[in-house]
């Protein structure tokens, strides 16, 4: 009994080892709410965060829940105490309340972390740009 005990306090021992020097994720807000937009408008929004581990983080894959979701990841690894981005471009012409699922595959100490983006898209479309009469486009 002693010897599975000792055995166990091993086995735990040796799988957190190692643990506390790699990257951690520290996000701003880890789920981004449009509110209410316009159809048509801006769906870009990003996320911001913090690498507090103790080694680079690098990003090596970012995948939303559908197509009408585009995230872009950090090409280069966010070093310790470094700030990252990742950008998230959402479909505006899909009018209706949504809510997705972006993965962010990496090197991390949860090698999977998922964000969210919510809203909802009015059938109201954005105003356009009013042309100024001082610029060239004619």
């Amino acid at each position: 009994r002693a010897v599975l005990t000792f055995a166990l306090v091993l086995f735990v021992g040796f799988a957190s080892f190692g643990q506390d020097d790699k990257p951690v994720f520290k996000f701003v807000a880890e789920t981004i709410d449009y509110g209410k937009i316009p159809l048509g408008s801006d769906g870009k929004r990003v996320f911001e965060f913090t690498n507090v581990g103790k080694s680079p983080l690098i990003i090596t894959r970012v995948q939303a829940s559908c197509g009408c979701t585009v995230p872009k990841k950090p090409d280069a690894p966010i070093l310790p105490g470094e700030t990252g981005k990742i950008e998230v471009s959402y479909d505006t012409k899909r009018p209706g309340g949504f809510s997705k699922a972006i993965t962010i595959f990496s090197n991390a100490q949860s090698p999977r972390k998922m964000i969210k983006i919510k809203g909802f898209v009015e059938k109201v479309t954005a105003p356009e740009k009013k042309k100024s009469m001082l610029s060239d486009d004619s």
